[in-house]
């Protein structure tokens, strides 16, 4: 206890300065020990900002890069942010989708990652701005205990990163002042209408669009309010107008227009 009072005091020192984020992670594992760090700063559908992250180089290209890539538009932390859920602590698990550990952004791209578990804080910024303090462990999950001597910690991770991080929006703003990324602004709804081409019905859209998000048919069918077997349907549709066999090629189909978009 006293060594996190020690660090929460080298915290506190620390806004303000560059060492901030590092100050943090630091402080954090005197609470329990994880592999990585990484902060993502969230601003509406804006591409999101690495404000840190401790990876090494082979694994920053798959945390960080491809990430922002688009494959975030799929992440539970990212939507999370979007469906304006409550800020605090929370497990991937928590936030998933009911067939996410099956779904191709799972198996496509968070795979790759080779974590066991990944919790992060939800900040909330002044201008609707969002950070997320996410810690990831290679090896095994958190346990209940370290779960919630981490959430105890909250108030201090929220303080301090809201002081820290105070002008957040603003970020976002010079950047897209400055960049020709067209995907900086792009909303989800928007690239999932156009990445077919515009040969999908809008329900079909809808349909892929909380299909490779991780939803059941099941789900799907409630969300939509239509039966499990229309959301089968209109699957096979969209893989016969699409000239695909599966989900993970609609995975890639969809992962490659956001990529080419970004870069034109």
């Amino acid at each position: 206890m006293k060594d996190l009072i020690n660090a929460t005091g080298t915290l506190i020192d620390a806004i303000g300065t560059e060492h901030f984020s590092q100050t943090l992670s630091d402080a954090l594992k005197r609470i329990a020990y994880f592999d990585y760090t990484v902060v993502f700063g969230y601003f509406g559908t804006a591409r999101p900002l690495d404000l840190f992250d401790d990876f090494p180089a082979r694994k920053r290209k798959i945390f960080v890069e491809d990430y922002q890539e688009g494959p975030y538009l799929l992440d539970p932390f990212f939507l999370a942010c979007e469906n304006q859920v409550s800020p605090d602590l929370y497990r991937i698990r928590d936030l998933a989708p009911d067939r996410f550990f099956q779904g191709e952004y799972f198996r496509n791209y968070y795979a790759r990652t080779g974590l066991a578990e990944e919790i992060g804080y939800l900040i909330e910024m002044p201008g609707q701005a969002i950070v997320v303090v996410s810690l990831m462990r290679s090896e095994k999950g958190f346990s209940a205990k370290e779960f919630r001597q981490f959430r105890e910690f909250w108030p201090v991770v929220r303080a301090a990163c809201q002081s820290h991080w105070v002008d957040l929006v603003s970020w976002f703003g010079a950047k897209s002042e400055h960049s020709s990324d067209a995907s900086m602004q792009q909303s989800v709804e928007l690239a999932f209408t156009n990445f077919d081409g515009g040969i999908l019905t809008p329900r079909e859209r809808e349909v892929v669009e909380f299909t490779l998000k991780g939803h059941s048919a099941d789900a799907v069918g409630r969300i939509l309010e239509i039966s499990p077997g229309t959301v089968r349907t209109h699957r096979r549709n969209v893989y016969s107008k699409l000239q695909i066999r599966s989900q993970g090629e609609l995975f890639s189909k969809l992962i490659d227009n956001l990529v080419s978009r970004s870069r034109n």
